[in-house]
């Protein structure tokens, strides 16, 4: 096994997960310069509707923005461990208090299908994997409506996702407190509507948590 991680290395050299520049010895996903000078979200906000709260771990532009759009479309999924380490540790200073259940928004299968993988799903296993606390599905997506990314009106985003998901029958958010995960937080109307859905399933609080987030 050593040997094989061995190999890896040097076949794969680690790159900073924003940057893609080589990592030197003693740093982890994250080059030093990409550490210091990525652009961090502040601190969790309240301002969004059904949500209890946000958070993020970097603004949504630059080289943060360049690496989601690898993670999403072009297969970069081991991404995901990366940014689950960050997002972890982003959600310890936070929310030191914890929360029952560890979640995350879903694509549609047809999405997933031309895809091959839900990486919002990845991100969920990564951070519960740091956190010990395995992620649950609560949510499904019953249509494959129009990407979020397409549109600019942010009433058109509300609309777009209105009705889109439901909750499990087999999902117990009932007094519980839920982390929310996504990638990417613009608008927040996605969250704000998988939201809705818990808060009427009985969900006692919804927090949402993303890598990334709109500077708006």
């Amino acid at each position: 096994m050593k040997l094989y991680h061995f190999l890896m290395e040097l076949l794969f050299p680690p790159k900073c997960v924003l940057c893609r520049k080589l990592l030197k010895d003693g740093e982890m996903d994250l080059c030093g310069a990409c550490r210091v000078d990525g652009p961090e979200y502040p601190n969790r906000k309240i301002k969004l509707p059904f949500l209890d709260s946000f958070a993020a771990v970097w603004y949504y532009e630059g080289n943060v923005r360049s690496s989601l759009l690898r993670y999403k479309f072009y297969n970069a999924r081991s991404y995901s461990v990366s940014y689950g380490r960050i997002l972890a540790m982003k959600l310890l200073r936070e929310y030191p208090e914890g929360f029952d259940i560890l979640t995350w928004v879903p694509v549609s299968r047809l999405r997933r299908l031309r895809r091959g993988y839900d990486q919002v799903e990845l991100l969920a296993k990564a951070v519960g994997a740091e956190l010990g606390l395995a992620p649950v599905p609560t949510l499904y997506k019953i249509r494959n409506n129009r990407p979020q990314s397409r549109m600019k009106d942010p009433a058109a985003r509300k609309a777009n996702v209105l009705g889109a998901y439901r909750v499990l029958e087999t999902a117990d958010v009932k007094g519980k407190r839920v982390a929310l995960l996504d990638d990417i937080l613009t608008t927040g109307a996605t969250a704000g509507e998988c939201a809705r859905m818990l808060r009427m399933a009985g969900a006692k609080e919804v927090h949402c948590a993303a890598v990334a987030a709109a500077r708006k």
